[in-house]
């Protein structure tokens, strides 16, 4: 037990640290874990390689991810816009190198080889991406002398399009609910508001005509033609679950899968689990949510309030979107449900993100600037 009298960073987070929210979250990583292990040996033994290889790159991506939450909520305000300014830069440039020496995989061009590791850039871009844009919303009021609106707009542009090069569109609208939702939140006028649905509307229309796989995608969705033979899976998984599951490990659809340990995880679980279990989930993906939210009201702060609301509505819109695919209410789309699916850079990076959250909504003394002020002697526009 860390004692309040003890003076020290460890003890000093424990006492400050949103426990409930902290322990929502290690639930789920746990929950990813105990869920692979169901999911994920049939797609090992169809790629003729160990059983529980994808078991224990998960374990072992997960121990990290611990420490980088856990990290990462060690940090002070200051400390946590830094470290996103640097992921952030670091990512844009692994984005603009991915063209030339990106892996390619399912037609789309989306990671860097690092040693025998499968890096995804754009998976720690968006957090970051979401700290340094409620950074620049919250300045536009404290330093009017700087076009930081101009910039949020110039930052989303840039990242937007370096996810549209490779292409992963699915990851663009997310990017795009996300930066609208905080867009809106800032105080932005209606006009703004008006121009920026319209110019959402036009960019899908374009990608509807200039992208194939995106149309075909919409088209299957909206007519059922076509090869849905992957979300028909992962329904039947769904409906031969029904309430209380097939039990663990008996599931028998998952085993036509292809990506019954990633994008169509939540299927296995409900096949296997059962909706019961299902229901949990998802009510722990709400908490979380509106865990984030409510601290996010209760500030006075205005990066931390924007900061959180869209860090806290990134998780939850991933979430959403996964789980709405599976159940067939949106069109496929390659998309990881958070600390749940396999995949390290996707377990990584949500770490990283929700550490952010963690770490911006300690209780903390009123040591710096809560509200619109400008604080005495502050260094303009400084991070």
């Amino acid at each position: 037990m860390v004692s309040r009298a003890r003076k020290g960073v460890i003890s000093d987070w424990w006492w400050t640290v949103d426990k409930l929210l902290l322990a929502a979250l290690l639930g789920l990583m746990f929950m990813g874990l105990l869920l692979s292990l169901s999911a994920s040996p049939p797609v090992a033994k169809r790629l003729g390689i160990d059983a529980f290889h994808f078991v224990e790159r998960h374990a072992m991506f997960m121990l990290p991810a611990i420490g980088v939450l856990i990290g990462t909520s060690l940090l002070t305000m200051r400390q946590a816009r830094r470290v996103a300014f640097i992921v952030l830069g670091a990512s844009i440039v692994a984005l603009l190198l991915i063209p030339f020496i990106g892996f390619s995989a399912k037609g789309a061009t989306r990671w860097l080889a690092v040693g025998s590791f499968l890096i995804q850039p754009s998976e720690f871009m968006k957090p970051a991406f979401v700290v340094i844009t409620a950074w620049l919303f919250s300045e536009s009021v404290r330093q009017p002398d700087i076009p930081c609106n101009a910039l949020a707009i110039g930052l989303f542009g840039l990242c937007a399009g370096l996810l549209v090069m490779q292409p992963d569109l699915g990851q663009t609208l997310l990017l795009s609910f996300v930066w609208g939702a905080m867009f809106f939140m800032a105080g932005m006028p209606w006009l703004w508001v008006a121009l920026l649905g319209g110019t959402a509307l036009t960019g899908l229309t374009v990608a509807y005509f200039s992208f194939s796989h995106f149309s075909g995608r919409i088209d299957r969705f909206l007519t059922g033609a076509g090869d849905t033979f992957q979300v028909d899976r992962g329904l039947a998984a769904i409906n031969n679950g029904g309430w209380l599951g097939t039990g663990p490990g008996e599931g028998r659809i998952k085993n036509g899968l292809p990506d019954s340990h990633t994008d169509f995880i939540f299927s296995v679980t409900v096949e296997e689990f059962g909706i019961v279990l299902a229901m949990g989930l998802v009510l722990i993906f709400a908490f979380i949510v509106m865990r984030g939210l409510w601290h996010a009201l209760r500030e006075h702060d205005r990066f931390v309030q924007l900061a959180v609301s869209g860090l806290v509505l990134q998780f939850g819109f991933q979430a959403m979107i996964n789980i709405g695919v599976n159940l067939r209410l949106l069109p496929a789309k390659g998309m990881t449900l958070p600390f749940i699916s396999y995949g390290g850079s996707s377990l990584l990076a949500v770490a990283f993100g929700m550490g952010l959250v963690l770490a911006l909504t300690r209780k903390r003394a009123d040591s710096y600037s809560r509200g619109w002020a400008k604080p005495a002697g502050a260094t303009a526009f400084a991070v």
